[in-house]
């Protein structure tokens, strides 16, 4: 593992040159900075602006009580520290903390450390902002989740009570292979005490837990290859331990699997509090606990679509807004699209959502390679 640094901005560019990169990497940058924001469709009031460039593959996101945002990565196995340090809206730096690793989706952040979710292990870094420009090595919290790549990178939070949520995602398309398979797992800090949460949990990529009830809803990827319009992902509520979400025997609220699909007792199966688009790829989602955007966003989902790859019609590629009303989903509907152009043809996919101290929306990129920031500005 080789642990350095990657400053934004010029530094960057100088070091593609004097590498005799600067082809490829200058377009890298150019294509960064002039990404068509004004193709992005907000509801009046709302605009998108960068806030983080040169952030490659930039997937789960977690924010410290200090402001600094830590970005985990799939394929580039590298994970992120991005710093805004006189606090202006625009990251001044981009470190690499860490390269080299087994797809760190994952990142939480938890008394001045930061964990990391591999597909097989979670690692700390203790203490880490005292120490960006030369990282710890981590130690290793858990090293016994499996080690199927398949759905195999994983989301991480820590829930208000302090425990380290994890999910281990279904090893295939369409299968049943018993726990730990299809669940959200869950452990003590230390990696002590690892259970089983909830099961029947195809591929879960984000989760978030009610400011009010602090209940968990968490989002939930459906099976692929029933055609361009079945199932749809899923928005679940799990106010408890031990609750069975259907896969792989339902999908949705009543779709029973060609496969799997007869099984007795289908009364233990909780139904999705909201069917999500189909092959949407519903990845990140937060409730909104800021006080910038108006009255009628306060509590509600947000969710990142990240855009489906198998549909005849490309579908997704934007953020959604789920509204509730007590436990009770009551409408899901588009708050941010342009991504997707009319040619089906893509310029980023949005894949994690988190809340900003001052109220904004931080969202990242895998594609772009940036983190966006969606402001409210009243009139």
């Amino acid at each position: 593992m080789k642990f350095f640094r990657i400053q934004a901005g010029a530094h960057l560019l100088l070091t593609c040159y004097l590498l005799v990169l600067s082809p490829l990497c200058s377009l890298s940058l150019l294509i960064a900075r002039d990404l068509p924001l004004d193709k992005i469709k907000l509801p009046p009031g709302f605009k998108i602006e960068i806030f983080a460039h040169d952030v490659p593959n930039a997937r789960s996101l977690c924010l410290s009580p200090k402001g600094t945002l830590f970005v985990g990565t799939q394929g580039g196995g590298s994970v992120y520290a991005v710093v805004d340090s006189n606090a202006d809206y625009r990251a001044d730096k981009v470190y690499t903390l860490i390269a080299g690793l087994n797809m760190p989706n994952g990142v939480a952040f938890r008394q001045g450390d930061l964990y990391v979710a591999e597909v097989n292990r979670v690692i700390k870094f203790s203490n880490i902002e005292t120490m960006l420009e030369h990282p710890p090595k981590p130690t290793v919290i858990n090293n016994s989740f499996p080690r199927e790549r398949h759905h195999g990178w994983k989301f991480i939070r820590f829930s208000p009570d302090g425990l380290l949520y994890v999910p281990v995602g279904a090893p295939c398309n369409i299968c049943d292979r018993g726990d730990p398979y299809a669940s959200i797992m869950r452990m003590k800090s230390d990696g002590s005490e690892l259970e089983v949460f909830a099961r029947g949990v195809r591929n879960s990529v984000g989760f978030d837990w009610h400011p009010e009830t602090g209940e968990l809803w968490f989002t939930d990827n459906g099976r692929d290859m029933l055609g361009d319009d079945l199932p749809p992902d899923e928005l679940n509520r799990a106010p408890r331990p031990g609750m069975h979400f259907g896969y792989p025997y339902r999908h949705g609220r009543n779709i029973a699997d060609p496969e799997y699909g007869d099984v007795d007792n289908e009364s233990r199966f909780t139904m999705p509090a909201q069917e999500l688009g189909p092959h949407v790829a519903s990845l990140g989602m937060r409730f909104y606990r800021g006080e910038m955007f108006p009255q009628k966003y306060r509590k509600q989902i947000f969710i990142a679509e990240h855009g489906s790859w198998n549909r005849g019609e490309k579908i997704g590629y934007r953020i959604t807004l789920v509204r509730l009303d007590g436990n009770n989903a009551v409408s899901y509907e588009t708050f941010a699209e342009g991504w997707l152009q009319a040619d089906d043809s893509a310029w980023g996919r949005p894949v994690d959502l988190e809340i900003s101290t001052d109220g904004s929306m931080l969202v990242s990129d895998d594609q772009a390679g940036v983190i966006y920031r969606i402001i409210y500005e009243s009139s």
